[in-house]
């Protein structure tokens, strides 16, 4: 900055910026007052922007010029924090009140500091002008330092209600209330609350912290509330026939449907994924496209134009639950991946003889012979192995709950049959209801804990299939199947780890259950894993990592394993999903504490994670732009603050012993 510039553009942002304020005419409620205010004020200064850009002046004075940019990026962050205030979660706006005045206030003082250090007196201003300035800033003044009292019942209505569990009672009196209060009586209502929280999900790449989610299951309490309340309310709008491109309303006039959200929509065919898939370069795409691709030849990723390290396509279940609730929202039925729908029975009969070969084989599981009983549950395997046909007929004809009852036998040939029948059954869709309501998960625990290892390899690979299904995660997770799903990560065979860590993973998407993988010692297997000469299970380890290291527990068992230097290592060798699962965990791990950013600046991260924003995938670039973010932030504090935490990392590192894998032993 230098030198003297056009004054043109800086001009034209600034009135693009107020502008774009100007239209926001709405705010939440729970912060009404004092947004309309910063509002008012900001489009106070526009008649300032409109001289300086008519001004014969062509270029500003640099320390004029360096005044409206620093007014811009106040002015930036203002817009923001005003969009957030119009069209953000009213639940979230109450519950992190103080987080949010600190902020209002942060953005008040910017603004105040930034229009205090323009001279004015180089702009060219008319004199009616600078008053107007002089008052906006006298207000920014007196604003900075009051806050306004916020509404403290309903505070702590909301705060009662978070912190309750499921299914503790709830005052009915303390749901009016806060129904009233927030205006969340009617359906439009609801649904912008739900919009609101999911695109804070969104904004998390599909890994909620856990007081998101508990905002969400507080938003269906009040909800049921109001469905109680008003039975006529959850009535939704639609038409089964309709289209993305429209939907009819009752009066028959065509409404326009909402705009599909970008993540949502197949790089390839542009339509919203009913069953979105991960490829090796972590982009995402319609099953369906993806797999013709690769089809037809192609070795690379689509949308990068990266080469495939594999063509293996991992479902994106975090994605596939977001679009379902994202149509739930507006109304929309949600897509139905192929093969989903209820099968019509007539259609998927099996053939005369083989549904006879059924009926013999359910009076053998009936017979109370243990022999039988095995054999049966052998030829049920690889009945349901076969084709969707068969598991339809298997199920219809009563063999789910025989074959659970056979989980218990203390004949390990039989559970072994039992569990990988329920395995190959769990395949169809439908059956997987039927499997868990049939008291199966216990038992299928029960053969991860004490069968056979193939036995236990398919019992994690059945965990993993039933938890697709998000309540079932629930389910499987206070049923104690995480620490054995964690032995068999650290002490089965390369098929036993890979079952094992994609049904962690699936679990742990669920924030409930990161504390239990957690407690269960999975990040010293993971570290384990990572550090092994051999290698194969580093993509697996890394993507449990990256999922888990939102969560305290997470980031403090991940800092004790000193995971910094294995980190840095991925992201500047490792493959492009690697690298940007490293960086999600980097960014986390260094949130709020400073001396694993120095640790990971002293190894010389800071050029792979450029070349990372440069090169990486959508995500990566994210993860790492934040990183060098907090970086920068950091090499501009004052120096001796930076001496207290490079001491503090010296200090960590020469009291921890070198790395090696016996330090991750569990």
């Amino acid at each position: 900055m230098g030198e003297e510039l056009d004054k043109g553009e800086i001009a034209k942002k600034l009135l693009e910026i107020v502008n774009e304020i100007s239209s926001i005419t709405e705010f939440r409620n729970t912060v009404k007052k004092q947004y309309c205010n910063l509002a008012r004020r900001v489009k106070l200064l526009i008649p300032m922007f409109e001289e300086i850009r008519d001004s014969k002046e062509m270029i500003l004075p640099v320390d004029s010029l360096n005044g409206l940019i620093l007014l811009k990026n106040a002015l930036q962050s203002a817009m923001e924090l005003l969009q957030f205030g119009s069209i953000g979660s009213k639940i979230y706006l109450v519950l992190e009140r103080e987080h949010i005045m600190n902020k209002f206030q942060e953005v008040t003082s910017q603004l105040e500091q930034a229009l205090s250090g323009i001279s004015y007196e180089k702009l060219e201003l008319s004199d009616e002008v600078k008053e107007q300035v002089e008052l906006v800033l006298s207000q920014f003044r007196r604003a900075k330092g009051r806050v306004d009292t916020p509404d403290d019942e309903l505070h702590e209505d909301l705060l009662s209600l978070y912190s309750r569990s499921n299914d503790a009672a709830v005052d009915q009196a303390v749901l009016r209330r806060l129904v009233d209060k927030l205006q969340l009586s009617e359906l439009d209502d609801l649904k912008q609350e739900s919009l609101a929280l999911h695109e804070m999900v969104i904004a998390t790449d599909g890994d909620p912290e856990e007081r998101i989610e508990k905002m969400s299951m507080l938003l269906k309490k009040i909800k049921d509330f109001v469905q109680t309340e008003n039975p006529n309310i959850d009535s939704y709008p639609r038409d089964k026939s309709s289209t993305f491109s429209g939907q009819a309303s009752a009066d028959g006039i065509q409404k326009a449907a909402p705009v599909i959200p970008d993540d949502f929509r197949c790089p390839i065919s542009l339509e919203l994924m009913r069953d979105p898939v991960i490829v090796s370069t972590g982009q995402t795409y319609e099953r369906s496209c993806i797999e013709k691709w690769l089809e037809a030849g192609h070795s690379t990723c689509p949308k990068t134009q990266q080469a495939l390290t594999s063509k293996a396509l991992t479902p994106n279940y975090v994605l596939r639950s977001l679009i379902s609730q994202w149509c739930e929202a507006n109304g929309i039925e949600p897509p139905k991946r192929p093969g989903s729908s209820q099968p019509n029975k007539s259609a998927s009969a099996c053939t005369p003889a083989e549904r006879s070969k059924i009926e013999n084989l359910m009076r053998k599981l009936k017979s109370g012979s243990p022999e039988e009983a095995r054999s049966a549950a052998g030829e049920i395997r690889l009945l349901a192995k076969r084709n969707t046909d068969n598991r339809v007929a298997i199920a219809e004809a009563g063999a789910i709950p025989l074959l659970v009852h056979l989980l218990s036998t203390p004949d390990s040939r039989t559970q072994e049959h039992a569990v990988t029948a329920l395995l190959n059954l769990s395949i169809c869709e439908n059956n997987k209801g039927n499997i868990v309501t049939s008291g199966a998960v216990p038992g299928i625990v029960h053969v991860l804990r004490k069968g056979s290892m193939e036995a236990r390899e398919n019992a994690a690979a059945t965990l993993f299939s039933l938890s697709v299904i998000d309540e079932n995660k629930v389910t499987i997770g206070s049923s104690g199947a995480i620490p054995p799903l964690v032995a068999l990560l650290s002490e089965g065979t390369q098929r036993g780890k890979k079952d094992a860590a994609t049904a962690l993973f699936n679990l742990c998407i669920y924030q409930g259950n990161k504390g239990k993988a957690i407690r269960a010692a999975v990040v010293p297997t993971l570290m384990r894993l990572l550090t092994e000469p051999q290698g194969g299970m580093v993509d697996e380890a890394l993507a449990i990592l990256a999922i888990l290291s939102s969560h305290p527990e997470a980031k403090a068992a991940i800092g004790a394993a000193e995971a910094v230097p294995v980190l840095v290592d991925v992201i500047s060798n490792g493959s492009p999903r690697n690298k940007e699962n490293s960086a999600a965990v980097l960014v986390h791990l260094c949130s709020g504490d400073q001396h694993h950013l120095v640790e990971a600046q002293r190894l010389g991260l800071m050029g792979p994670l450029k070349d990372l924003v440069q090169n990486g995938t959508e995500r990566g670039r994210r993860k790492a732009t934040q990183l060098l973010e907090r970086m920068n932030r950091f090499a501009e504090q004052p120096k001796e603050l930076q001496a207290q935490a490079e001491s503090q990392t010296h200090n960590q590192l020469s009291r921890s012993p070198p790395i090696s894998s016996n330090s991750f032993d569990s």
